[in-house]
């Protein structure tokens, strides 16, 4: 009897120890408690003809300020004059090596394609073509977004008339131009305002986003989805898989660069004044939320796609050489913010990829203006 009241003692010790430290604090729910972090370095592609490096630290439990930026450093690929850029592309085969191309023309009237090696900062490959005759890039824009199966790169032309470039991973020879056009003629050029796209992570698929035009020339809100065969593309075909048609605001809904999901069941699209979650393979809609600290231009989700980092160009107060702020002085930073996936919603503040930086350099008084954005995270 006293070993069966001694054996029952413990239980209940047991039992309330557990208890004691399972119990759920008031202020912090169970699921928040248990949700992992995140650590990754992130490229964002800047106008000032390099990309912000930065270590990220992505701590979902806090609501509030949920991203850490440190470390921040420049992955220069020319100047500003030459080398603006929008487009990060990190090789799927190979983590240190990432693909550019560049969003205006230099002063010899060049287009670039590139390559830079992460480990040591510098371009292996700056590739300079002529302006294809059918496309107006004799201003902006050039390249933007972009996607890339096993063995090429591929930068999609944002302007009119807009196509997919084909290059060689390895020797960056050109190989093929598939033009928009030739998909529908319905996208004839000056039919619509820009043209993103980017590849599934299974390189059997690639996304066409088409940002509209309406009867007095301007982004009427409808952007047309085209999801194609990616191995047909590269040889200049055109097999539609899916479409379909989301819309938005006039004139403020626009999509930029988008990423799949890892198991390519979703799709993370910027779309400036809010940001889009769709299907993978029937491009249905699944979430929509607007943009809460700036225009959105990319996202990129975790590797387990529970989270994406959206990129945003966000108006912020400029500073002098010292740091100090200039009454009346608006500027816009660079910024990235997170969006969870389950709970469907963008969670705390944005985090500044640019200002610091800029700040540091005296530049603390200029815009900073981002687009797309990369990731090697760390598993």
């Amino acid at each position: 009897m006293k070993k069966v009241l001694f054996v029952a003692l413990i239980l209940t010790l047991v039992v309330g120890a557990y208890l004691t430290f399972t119990a759920v604090d008031t202020k912090v729910s169970i699921a928040t408690a248990a949700k992992k972090t995140y650590s990754a370095t992130v490229y964002v592609a800047g106008m000032g003809g390099h990309f912000a490096k930065a270590d990220v630290t992505i701590d979902p439990n806090n609501a509030d300020d949920p991203i850490k930026v440190a470390n921040l450093d420049r992955v220069v690929i020319g100047d500003k004059n030459t080398h603006p850029t929008h487009d990060a592309r990190i090789d799927d085969g190979d983590a240190t090596r990432m693909f550019w191309s560049t969003y205006v023309l230099d002063a010899n009237k060049k287009q670039h394609v590139g390559v830079t090696d992460l480990k040591t900062g510098k371009v292996v490959k700056d590739v300079a073509l002529d302006p294809d005759k059918r496309a107006l890039a004799e201003k902006p824009p050039v390249y933007c977004a972009s996607g890339q199966s096993k063995t090429n790169y591929l930068p999609v032309f944002m302007g009119n008339e807009g196509y997919v470039d084909v290059f060689d991973k390895k020797t960056m020879d050109h190989k093929k131009r598939v033009f928009i056009s030739d998909l529908d003629p319905k996208y004839k050029s000056g039919a619509y305002v820009f043209l993103h796209g980017t590849n599934s992570n299974d390189m059997k698929k690639f996304l066409i986003s088409v940002t509209m035009k309406g009867d007095d020339g301007k982004a009427n809100g409808a952007i047309d989805f085209v999801l194609v065969d990616l191995p047909a593309m590269e040889k200049g075909e055109w097999k539609v898989l899916a479409k379909a048609t989301h819309k938005g605001e006039p004139g403020k809904t626009i999509t930029f660069r988008q990423y799949f999901s890892k198991d390519d069941k979703l799709i993370f699209q910027s779309a400036a004044d809010r940001f889009w979650l769709l299907d993978g393979s029937n491009l249905k809609m699944v979430d929509e939320k607007m943009s809460t600290a700036g225009q959105n231009h990319d996202a990129i989700p975790t590797l387990d796609g529970k989270y994406a980092l959206l990129t945003l160009r966000t108006s912020t107060e400029g500073c002098d050489a010292e740091g100090r702020a200039i009454p009346g002085k608006t500027i816009t930073d660079g910024t990235i913010q997170l969006y969870d996936v389950d709970a469907k919603k963008i969670v705390g503040k944005a985090a500044s990829t640019c200002q610091a930086c800029h700040k540091g350099m005296g530049l603390g008084d200029k815009s900073a203006v981002l687009c797309g954005i990369d990731a090697n995270f760390k598993k």
